[in-house]
């Protein structure tokens, strides 16, 4: 599989270490982010999702319309809005955008706080068992001829149809993210790739022989995707002194934040039944602020279970090398997202990005080549 590599985009300028600035909505700063991933060499980026945030679908058509060849992964909470409607929202932006361009990120919910926002007051078990249904049915109105009856616990249709499919034979990509049980359950039965954080070289390889093991038992193969912070300098003692500043300034923004601004990113999240997935960084966290040798885990102490945080940090060419240490694990995506947003994407796409795609390009051939020896030996 083709190394992917994924950023985020976001409507407004800030991160945990820089003050937000500008409207909720900024239109230019988004088509100027999505423009400066691509540039950059970028595959797709990620729309994120809160129930707060403005509408995924809505910023990931201004991206695709901003940009010529860009991707989207849009962020989405099942159980809000039916997976028939959504289907026909997906295949129909699809053929609007010169297909081959979209794809679905399915979040269920780790924050019980976020989903009474939006009126979910369900147990995450029950938040686990309804995405499983939605991806069902998700997946049969892209595909099906014919109109189809569904009957679970969550979703009832009859006759259901869509007379838009998707624009391209490649589909809508399934994403998926999530560590607990009944995550892992969902994600293997249902997504075609699963989104991992960056947590240290050990704890990911045994998530990736997990859902390897649960996919195989439903007949099933997914990819994986892992997601990090890299921070670059152009020596590792540069990289290192950039990590503290940006460590005393997100430190800096938390003790000065008011406490209830939906836009503060460095903000601690309440304990409340986090995902597992954030809150096994946490215990990353704990057992030390470095792992495998540059993997950072200050931001992630400091800001709390609230998700993407960990950082490798050093030369483009290290940090390049730390992440395909991952891809060497099964790693075939990577979403980088930066500390300065905009300005990261722009570096990296300089010496990072053609990094990882050069190192990946070397790792296969490398592997093929091993492959065809072993080919030659088991004939003679």
């Amino acid at each position: 599989m083709p190394i992917e590599i994924l950023g985020m985009i976001a409507t407004t300028a800030g991160s945990e270490s820089t003050a937000v600035s500008g409207p909720v909505v900024d239109a230019a700063y988004v088509r100027e982010f999505s423009r400066a991933h691509e540039e950059s060499g970028f595959d797709r980026v990620l729309i994120g999702y809160s129930a707060s945030s403005p509408d995924g679908f809505a910023v990931a058509a201004a991206a695709l319309h901003a940009t010529e060849r860009l991707k989207v992964l849009i962020a989405h909470r099942p159980g809000f809005v039916a997976p028939t409607v959504v289907a026909r929202k997906l295949a129909t932006l699809d053929h609007l955008t010169g297909g081959g361009r979209v794809a679905i990120h399915h979040i269920t919910g780790g924050s019980e706080a976020d989903q009474r926002r939006d009126g979910d007051f369900s147990a995450k078990s029950e938040r686990y068992r309804r995405t499983g249904e939605f991806i069902e049915v998700l997946r049969r109105t892209l595909a099906s001829d014919e109109p189809f009856d569904y009957e679970g616990d969550f979703y009832r249709v009859q006759g259901a149809f869509s007379a838009v499919k998707p624009a391209t034979e490649a589909g809508i990509p399934i994403f998926f993210g999530g560590l607990s049980d009944g995550a892992v359950d969902v994600g293997a039965g249902g997504a075609d790739v699963y989104m991992l954080f960056g947590e240290p070289l050990a704890e990911v390889a045994e998530n990736i022989r997990v859902i390897r093991a649960a996919a195989a038992a439903r007949g099933r193969t997914v990819e994986f995707s892992l997601s990090t912070r890299p921070i670059i300098g152009a020596t590792e003692a540069e990289a290192w002194e950039r990590a503290d500043r940006i460590h005393a300034e997100t430190a800096a923004l938390i003790r000065d934040r008011e406490s209830g601004d939906t836009l503060s990113f460095a903000r601690p999240l309440q304990r409340e039944q986090n995902a597992v997935s954030a809150d096994r960084l946490q215990q990353a966290a704990l057992r030390g602020d470095v792992h495998d040798e540059r993997l950072w885990l200050g931001i992630t102490k400091l800001t709390g279970p609230s998700g993407n945080s960990t950082a490798p940090v050093g030369t483009p060419a290290q940090v390049a090398e730390a992440l395909l240490k991952y891809y060497d694990l099964g790693v075939t995506r990577f979403l980088i997202r930066g500390f300065d947003p905009l300005g990261d994407v722009r570096e990296w796409g300089d010496e990072l990005v053609p990094a990882l795609r050069e190192g990946a390009r070397l790792r296969d051939e490398a592997r093929a080549a091993r492959d065809d020896a072993r080919d030659e030996t088991r004939v003679a």
